[in-house]
């Protein structure tokens, strides 16, 4: 058994919550155009026979405009301390800016092997990926660059092989059946975010949180009762919607892809509270997996 921890960092938006999502066949992290979507640790596990490895999926590294910000940066610059392998997943059809080159100033500082992903080459042609390797090979000393689609799962095999090079355990972190660190209750709120941020688009920042207050089974259904909080009046006034519209909108969505989670019919009841001082919730925060933010 070889095992070990790969640490997946990059800017926002690049496209890593799709990439291992895909890789893992199973959605531990939820997806948004947002930047700052992922707040937190999330470990998605891979298992073969002889081999584990326990993907941390980070938020997206960028120049930190609030204290928000500089939280999400600090959780990404810490799964670095824990890797034995860092995946850095860059943007393929973007131009290399000042927030790419930030984080290979930071990785230099680390003694970790660290494998350049290439992510969305089906968005440019093959030529444009060569060029892409030649300007990044400048700037560090890749132990490999891979040209990915994480959305496509293209090169997913190639990756792999080079990432198994670089597990050092011999021990499994996590039973067989076991795809991720969190709790349902935890995968439940997020999944209620994920539909807030989408329906909502700009009009909700990503600092929303969702919290699973209760979750039972009966005979028959599974029965949620989930907090909405945001910190202003008008953020409520537009997820409740025009007589109760959006908030139905966000339940149904939400609720289909539960019941899939879970597999078992979903009464899911929603609720929208504005908490200008939300830490009042720490204390449930950090049980179900929010600390630090």
């Amino acid at each position: 058994m070889k095992s070990g921890f790969v640490a997946i960092v990059g800017r926002p938006n690049v496209g890593k919550s799709t990439f291992l999502n895909n890789f893992l066949a199973s959605k531990v992290a939820i997806i948004s155009d947002k930047p700052g979507t992922t707040r937190h640790f999330i470990h998605g596990v891979y298992h073969e026979e002889d081999y584990q490895i326990v993907f941390v999926d980070t938020p997206g590294i960028h120049k930190p405009k609030h204290q928000l910000g500089e939280v999400l940066n600090q959780t990404a610059y810490q799964s670095l301390k824990e890797a034995d392998v860092v995946f850095f997943l860059v943007d393929a059809s973007a131009k290399l800016g000042k927030g790419d080159q930030r984080i290979i100033d930071v990785l230099k500082q680390k003694n970790r092997p660290v494998i350049l992903g290439l992510n969305k080459i089906d968005k440019i042609k093959k030529d444009e990926i060569l060029l892409k390797i030649d300007e990044y090979q400048k700037l560090y000393d890749f132990a490999a660059i891979i040209p990915i689609s994480g959305l496509k799962k293209e090169n997913f095999d190639s990756f792999l092989q080079v990432v198994k090079q670089h597990l050092n355990d011999d021990i499994p972190y996590y039973p067989k059946e076991q795809v991720t660190n969190r709790s349902l209750e935890f995968m439940v709120g997020e999944i209620i975010r994920e539909k807030v941020l989408f329906l909502t688009k700009e009009e909700v920042p990503h600092s929303i949180t969702c919290l699973v207050e209760n979750m039972r089974k009966t005979q028959n259904k599974t029965i949620i009762d989930a907090l909405i909080i945001v910190d202003r009046t008008s953020l409520k006034k537009i997820i409740l919607g025009r007589q109760g519209a959006m908030i139905k909108k966000i339940g149904t969505l939400a609720r289909e892809e539960i019941e899939a989670l879970l597999n078992d019919k979903v009464y899911l009841q929603l609720y929208v509270k504005v908490i200008k001082k939300w830490r009042e919730k720490k204390d449930k925060l950090k049980e179900l997996g929010y600390g630090g933010n």
